[in-house]
C-alpha cells in the first residue's frame, strides 16, 4: 500500500509501467512468502511445546503467548527466536513503509494548490491510521512485560490490532467512493430516524 501510495503521488506518469502486473505479483509473493515464513515457524515453535497445563487458551484465538503459557518446559530460546525473525521482518516493512512516506510527504508538501495537497493527504493518511494502530498495538502485546499481563489485559491489547484494523480496511479504502459514502450517510440517517 505504501509502494502504492507512493508511485501514485510521487511519479503519477509512471503508475502504469513501475505498478504493473508483474511488480504487484512480486509484491504478493514476498508479502506472502514472508507471512508464510513467519506462520511456518511460530507453528513449529508451537507444535514442538509439550503442554502440561490444559489446552484451554485464554483469549478469542489461538495467540502463540498464550499457547506459551500452557507450556511445561523453557520456552526462552524459542520465543527469543520467533520474535528475533518476526521484529526482523516487521522493521523491513517499517523501514519500507517509512521511506515512503517520507517521499510522499516531501512531494505532498511542494504541491502548490490547497486541494491538490488536501486529495493527496486523503489518499494517505487512511492507510497510515491503520498501520499505525496494528504496529504499536502489537508492539504493545508482545512486548510488554510479564509482571502486567493479566488475561483481561491481553484480550483487550488483542483485539485492536487482530480485529480492528480487519474490519477498518474495507471501510477506510472504500470511503473515497461518493455512492458508498452517500449510502452509509443514508444508512446512518435511516438508523437514527428509526431509533427516535
Amino acid at each position: 500500500m505504501a509502494y502504492d501510495r507512493y508511485v501514485a503521488i510521487c511519479k503519477p506518469l509512471h503508475y502504469g509501467s513501475l505498478l504493473g502486473s508483474r511488480a504487484c505479483a512480486q509484491m504478493a509473493a514476498a508479502a506472502w512468502g514472508s507471512g508464510f515464513l513467519t506462520a511456518v515457524l511460530h507453528t513449529a515453535t508451537t507444535f514442538s511445546l509439550p503442554l502440561c497445563r490444559g489446552n484451554a487458551v485464554d483469549q478469542f484465538f489461538c495467540e502463540i503467548p498464550q499457547i506459551l503459557k500452557l507450556s511445561c518446559s523453557n520456552t526462552y530460546l524459542r520465543e527469543v527466536r520467533a520474535l528475533v525473525f518476526s521484529v526482523f521482518l516487521a522493521f523491513v516493512c517499517f523501514i519500507f513503509i517509512l521511506v515512503s512516506y517520507v517521499q510522499i510527504f516531501r512531494a505532498v508538501l511542494s504541491i502548490p494548490s490547497e486541494q491538490g495537497k488536501h486529495k493527496a493527504f486523503s489518499t494517505c493518511l487512511p492507510h497510515l491510521a491503520v498501520v499505525s494502530l496494528l504496529v504499536s498495538t502489537a508492539i504493545f502485546a508482545y512486548l510488554k512485560p510479564p509482571s502486567i499481563s493479566s488475561p483481561s489485559l491481553d484480550l483487550v491489547v488483542a483485539f485492536p490490532y487482530s480485529v480492528v484494523p480487519p474490519v477498518l480496511n474495507p471501510l477506510i479504502y472504500s470511503m473515497r467512493n461518493k455512492d458508498l459514502k452517500y449510502g452509509v450517510k443514508r444508512l446512518f440517517l435511516y438508523m437514527l430516524l428509526k431509533h427516535q
